[in-house]
This record gives structure tokens, sequence and C-alpha cells, in this order.
């Protein structure tokens, strides 16, 4: 860890085996854990907590304080998991007195240039595309992946296994196990070249498939599909999920596509 080109405050708590490389600025009241390397010209703010075995590439500022006029200087953190890779020049901001910390899990990809904003929650296994950006006070399941260039507005929820394709703009919830396309964003089908990867059975696929049909393709309003997938389907693990998505989205899911005439 000894560098003598880099400036690491007094009161930082770091591992011994942690790689710190020239031109590095780490503040007070940070704390990073073993086997993690840092390069050149990363900034690491106070309230920084970050696990073992991460690599945070050149230009990443950490932990900064949020881009919101409400903020007063409050004891706030950004958490990072184990074994997150954050690629160059990516900027994650601390939390606000909402949820007093913006959080990302482990086993994460975040790529070059990506912004994730005070009070974001991120879940485990989940893969952020160059330059895709969070608002505020956003939550993200386990093994999201967005595509480049995609935009969630403040407030939205992204469900578990969920795919936004590149150039999003994301302005409602996007619900578990979906693919979500198209301008206005809208479900286009499930994401099973995912979940195949992650170990779901084809009957496993074919459920949570004709939940979404019922949703988006029998024509009844979000209301009137969950009630019908709760007494009509088997009760699931993944059927419980998504209705419980859906009763607890505060800006409403996306819509399905329908090609204009």
């Amino acid at each position: 860890m000894n560098q003598p080109l880099a400036y690491v405050h007094p009161g930082a708590k770091i591992a011994k085996n942690v790689v710190i490389e020239p031109f590095t600025t780490i503040h007070n009241n940070v704390k990073i854990g073993e086997g993690t390397w840092i390069g050149s010209n990363v900034t690491i703010m106070e309230g920084a907590r970050i696990g073992k075995n991460c690599n945070i590439f050149p230009g990443a500022v950490i932990s900064a304080v949020p881009q919101d006029l409400k903020y007063n200087d409050e004891d706030t953190t950004v958490e990072i998991g184990d074994n997150v890779t954050i690629r160059e020049c990516v900027t994650i901001n601390r939390g606000t007195t909402d949820r007093m910390k913006t959080v990302v899990g482990n086993n994460c990809l975040i790529m070059a240039y990506c912004h994730i904003a005070h009070d974001c929650i991120v879940g485990n296994n989940c893969i952020f595309s160059n330059n895709s950006t969070l608002a505020g006070h956003i939550t993200v399941g386990d093994y999201v992946i967005l595509a480049g260039m995609t935009a969630v507005h403040q407030f939205c929820s992204i469900g578990n296994h969920a795919f936004v394709t590149g150039g999003s703009l994301v302005r409602k919830d996007v619900p578990p196990y979906v693919k979500a396309a198209r301008e206005p964003l809208s479900y286009v089908g499930i994401n099973s070249v995912g979940l195949r990867r992650r170990g779901y059975s084809t009957e496993k696929i074919r459920e949570i498939q004709n939940i979404y049909r019922m949703l988006y393709q029998k024509n009844y309003n979000n209301t009137q599909a969950a009630d019908l997938i709760e007494a009509e389907m088997e009760a699931t693990p993944e059927r419980d999920e998504i209705l419980q998505f859906i009763k607890n989205s505060h800006r409403g899911i996306m819509k399905g596509y329908f090609k204009s005439n």
C-alpha cells in the first residue's frame, strides 16, 4: 500500500494488502477491504465503504456529496460490496436523509462513465454498460443489465433479472424477469436468455411467460391482471415476486408494446 505519490488521510481504514496507485486521494472516514485495487487518479471521499477484492479504475469518484440542493452535510455513506469492478470515470454519490446511503451490491460491473446518484440501492451481480445513469432514489434488483446510454428516472424500480436495451429512457418501473426496449420503454418479452444462463428450467421460464402474457397481452388493466394471476396461477416464488412488485409500484409499471398502424 505504501505509495508516496498518493494521499491517504490518516483516519481512513484500509486493509494491509490494498493496492493504491499514484495520484489517488482517499479522504477521512473511508473503509476499504482486503484485496482491493485502486487505480491512479481515483478520488474516494468521506463516507465510502468499499468491500473486498474490488477494482476501481482511473478517474472514478466515489462518495462525493449528492447533487441535491436539499443535502445539508448529513453524515451519509456509499456502501460497495465485494468483487465489484468500477471502470473509468464512474461517479457514485453518497446518500441523503431519504435512505442515508447509496448501495452497490456484490459482484457488480459498473462500466466507464456511469453515474449512480444519491440514495440508489443496486443489488448483486448487476452490469451497467457505459454511460448508464441512475437518478436519485432508484432501486435496482439482482442480475439486472442496463445496456449502454440507459437513463433511469428518479424513484423508479427495476426488478430482478430485468434487461434494459441500450439508449433507453426508463420513466416507469420495470418488473422482474423482463426485457424492456423501444420508446416509450415497453415490455418486449421475458429475459429468457439471461434466465437460462442462471439455471432456470424451461418449465419455470414458461411459467413466467404465461404470467406476463396475462399482464400484457390479454387487454386487462394492471389491477385486473394481477387479480387473475393470483386467482388462476399456481403460487410460486416467481409469481408472488411479480405480483408484489406490481402492487408496490409507486410510479406504475411500463406498458406493453403495440405497433402503430
